[in-house]
């Protein structure tokens, strides 16, 4: 069965500084995202499809998509603020688009196969990959839409320098999703977390908890599902110039409803980002001690 690789790749890195999608990390000048384009061929994924903005798409296919010519299928899609259903317009103090739902909503008419979303800027690991693809293999036989997230470790997943926003997850015991709370402050504190969104009345975490990183699994049902929930998502939120429709919304609502089952693929692979400039040094170091112990080759292409 064909699958997909869909990397949201459209975002700046305000916070970061720069294009930090193209910014080399690994001994030979790789990207992040060569590491999970790496690990999804690995684990039986024949297309990716960069979700970019029209002015990185020069950049993107020379010094990203080129590279790839004879290992996997290369597509692009394109995020803009004013790809809204009809009816709808950009408000005036909207600078930015709409969040990670809107991202993967822009690859609607280019995907038509069980696909995998991930952000360009996170390092997932391989075993991570190959328990997303396992999933698509057979996710198409369920009888109502079943997707899938990659569950990490809370604690694997913060960062040293700065708050970051993590979907945490409440998972049933038959592994299924119960609910995902997006927690947009957390930072790291003894002896677990804080999510600090409301300063006035932190709310504590161990650090064990499951959360999303946005690798995610899903087959085609969800655009669909993403056509029908935009409108009234933009008339709640529209007007607010910083909203962001996150895919964890739209996955929280789905299964609070009964349209769709969410396993979480718990894994513990490491996972790293680059949120902040000065994550980078220590994503280059875990990058290379993985290439140390022989996980990756010096040189991927």
């Amino acid at each position: 069965m064909k699958q997909t690789l869909v990397i949201l790749a459209a975002g700046m890195g305000s916070r970061y500084g720069g294009l930090k999608q193209v910014d080399p990390v690994g001994p030979s000048g790789e990207t992040i995202m060569d590491y999970s384009v790496f690990d999804a061929v690995r684990a039986g994924f024949d297309r990716v499809v960069f979700v970019i903005r029209r002015d990185f798409e020069a950049i993107f296919r020379t010094a990203i998509g080129a590279k790839y010519e004879g290992v996997i299928a290369v597509d692009y899609a394109f995020q803009s603020a004013d790809d809204l259903p009809q009816g709808f317009t950009v408000p005036e103090a909207r600078v930015k688009p709409w969040g990670t739902a809107h991202a993967i909503r822009a690859a609607r008419s280019v995907v038509d196969t069980p696909f995998a979303a991930i952000n360009a800027d996170d390092f997932y690991g391989r075993d991570a990959f190959r328990r997303l693809g396992a999933f698509l293999m057979r996710a198409q036989a369920a009888a109502k839409p079943r997707f899938a997230m990659v569950g990490y470790r809370l604690e694997q997943t913060l960062s040293a320098n700065g708050s970051v926003a993590r979907g945490v997850c409440k998972v049933g015991g038959d592994g299924l999703l119960v609910r995902v709370t997006e927690m947009t402050r957390l930072v790291r504190v003894p002896g677990g977390a804080e999510n600090r969104e409301y300063p006035e009345c932190p709310v504590r975490l161990t650090g064990d908890e499951r959360v999303s990183m946005n690798l995610w699994g899903f087959t085609p049902a969800l655009f669909g599902a993403l056509e029908a929930r935009f409108p009234a998502w933009l008339e709640a939120h529209a007007e607010n110039p910083k909203a962001e429709w996150y895919i964890p919304f739209v996955v929280d609502e789905m299964v609070g409803e009964g349209a769709a089952e969410v396993e979480v693929l718990p894994t513990e692979s490491a996972w790293f980002g680059v949120t902040y400039r000065e994550d980078k040094p220590q994503v280059v170091a875990a990058i290379k001690a993985l290439v140390d112990a022989g996980e990756y080759p010096v040189k991927l292409w």
